[in-house]
């Protein structure tokens, strides 16, 4: 009988310690939570500025966006937003998430801000698994490829010129790496093909 009882009694203390350790987990999780969520907003918002590159505007940028359903051309899988930069109310630019889905390693994020002239702002990977030392040469953090797209619309450049060199077009490529831009490349050009087709959902 008091073998049955200290087994009672350990099973009761290993489940108070279980209660005060998620009690604890959840009071911890709570308060940092909202650390976190600004955190993100932070990261986010210098993210944005920095592919807008001092375009002057006065409004609440983080929020200030419209929400983008599943597209074919953004090939976004689930409802994205798009933000709006404004001056006196006045649309500047608009920042579009998009997925090159045909990545050499799979899905490659770009986010993509075009002005009210319909061109290229900036380009910026904003997630992608290409090999190291060979494919990621399009994240911003590995080279400079990624602003190839600065000042490019669809009217000042021809269809040819969305190419890397080796498909005579425009856009230089590292040697047995072409699957990784020519992605990134055409996942641009559908966001201006996008943004073209789409323009009332952005100056609502």
């Amino acid at each position: 009988m008091s073998e049955y009882k200290i087994i009672l009694k350990t099973i009761s203390i290993i489940s108070l310690l279980g209660l005060i350790f998620a009690v604890s987990l959840s009071i911890t999780f709570e308060k940092s939570n909202p650390l976190i969520e600004q955190n993100k907003i932070e990261f986010k918002t210098k993210l944005l500025n920095e592919i807008l590159d001092g375009l002057d505007y006065d409004n609440d940028l983080i929020n200030s966006f419209i929400s983008v359903k599943p597209n074919e051309l953004l090939k976004n899988k689930i409802e994205t937003k798009a933000f709006l930069a404004k001056k006196n109310n006045i649309l500047q630019a608009v920042l579009i998430e998009s997925i090159a889905p045909d990545g050499y390693s799979g899905d490659i994020t770009i986010l993509t801000a075009i002005n009210s002239n319909d061109e290229i702002i900036g380009s910026r990977i904003i997630d992608h698994r290409e090999t190291p030392g060979l494919g990621d040469y399009i994240d911003q953090k590995k080279s400079t490829w990624i602003f190839n797209f600065n000042g490019m619309s669809l009217s000042n450049r021809a269809d040819p010129d969305w190419r890397v060199k080796k498909d005579q077009g425009t856009f230089d490529y590292k040697a047995g790496a072409t699957i990784t831009p020519r992605a990134v490349i055409n996942s641009v050009k559908n966001t201006l093909l996008f943004y073209k087709e789409n323009k009332e959902l952005f100056n609502d």
